[in-house]
């Protein structure tokens, strides 16, 4: 089977796209693979070397960027080109704007997050009205209507998703996966907790950690700039010896930070699903989590869960599982099993295939 999959370089979409490409080729299916936002780093392409892979590299803006129409315009143009010179069995899309190509080609379209669930979840409401807002709203809602499936990450992205938009009359939910082989645990892990997110991003909301002193020290990977802006977290010089910031780190990095830490805080107020939190589990870390909807679907007792958006609250799950160093272990195992039976990255490319499959079939008679 020919599978072309689209996705974006700027985030975890890119992890996504590395597992399910990985596992199709290792698998014997071939994979045509084109990629938007920005060009890959360096340290992002040392696994696209295999023969039955073609990889397409652009830096045409994605869909929930502002005044990104003429550029979605041109990467639609550009996509159509690749599709008629590939000819795959199916299409494969991480961005909404994709699915309303029409090639006679089986499609998916995976709803990794949405601008208007994001706003809701960081602001309380609906996002103010603007051409542009109107713009994204007509091209998501006409992506999904096309599709002949919506795949979402998690059931709440999926339920959350349909408050917003009309889906076809088949979706379904496949979590996210990891390769566990990726990850390890050290024998004996710092008494310390690690975070993985931008400073600076509202949803990911580190900042939940930076706003009182914590019984342990803090690791946080991750930008601390705005992107746009350039601003910085402003740290309160009495709390600053209780962290460490890490910066951007690597695979290779991270990996050794989840090895060495005992708990892994995920303070998020949006998450569709939340890669980080599988690779910290898939690292025996203990799971200290965000109380959302999200997350209690994802890891139901398998982790520790801190009153929603409560900074006093995650400082006091932070010392009560630091405290009690049976509890932190039996943490650390509970979310290792957890992400090794629900969130392994074969789970998901096995679902994959056989969706793939049965759009085939369908499709042929």
């Amino acid at each position: 089977m020919h599978v072309l999959v689209t996705a974006d370089t700027v985030g975890g979409v890119w992890t996504y796209a590395r597992e399910l490409t990985c596992g199709l080729l290792a698998r014997g299916h071939k994979v045509t693979l084109v990629s938007f936002g920005k060009l890959p780093k360096r340290g992002q392409t040392f696994w696209l070397k295999h023969k039955n892979l073609t990889y397409y590299a652009t830096e045409f803006p994605l869909e929930w960027m502002q005044d990104a129409e003429s550029g979605i315009a041109e990467s639609t143009k550009h996509l159509e080109r690749v599709i008629y010179d590939s000819r795959p069995d199916v299409l494969h899309f991480s961005q909404y704007c994709y699915g309303s190509l029409d090639f006679g080609i089986p499609n998916i379209v995976v709803a990794h997050s949405d601008v208007l669930s994001w706003w809701n979840a960081v602001h309380g409401g609906e996002p103010p009205e603007s051409n542009w807002m109107t713009w994204y709203r007509n091209l998501v809602a006409q992506g999904l209507r096309n599709a002949n499936v919506v795949v979402a990450p998690s059931q709440w992205m999926l339920d959350t998703l349909r408050d917003y938009y009309e889906l076809p009359s088949t979706s379904c939910v496949i979590y996210n996966g990891r390769s566990g082989d990726l990850f390890r645990a050290a024998e004996r892990k710092q008494d310390c907790v690690l975070s993985v997110g931008r400073i600076w991003d509202e949803a990911k909301q580190v900042r939940l950690l930076l706003s009182c002193k914590q019984c342990v020290p803090v690791r946080i990977a991750g930008s601390a700039q705005h992107p746009e802006n350039g601003e910085s977290y402003p740290l309160n010089s009495e709390l600053a010896s209780s962290f460490r910031f890490c910066g951007e780190q690597d695979e290779t990095q991270l990996r050794e930070l989840y090895a060495d830490s005992a708990a892994y805080a995920a303070t998020s107020r949006y998450e569709p699903f939340g890669l980080a939190p599988v690779e910290a589990a898939l690292s025996r870390c203990a799971l200290i989590l965000n109380d959302i909807p999200v997350f209690r679907e994802l890891w139901g007792d398998a982790a520790f869960y801190f009153d929603r958006d409560d900074a006093n609250s995650l400082a006091q799950a932070i010392s009560v599982v630091s405290e009690f160093s049976s509890l932190r272990r039996l943490l650390g195992d509970l979310a290792y099993e957890r992400a090794r039976t629900q969130f392994e990255s074969q789970r998901m490319i096995r679902q994959y295939e056989e969706l793939y499959s049965s759009l085939v079939g369908r499709a042929a008679a």
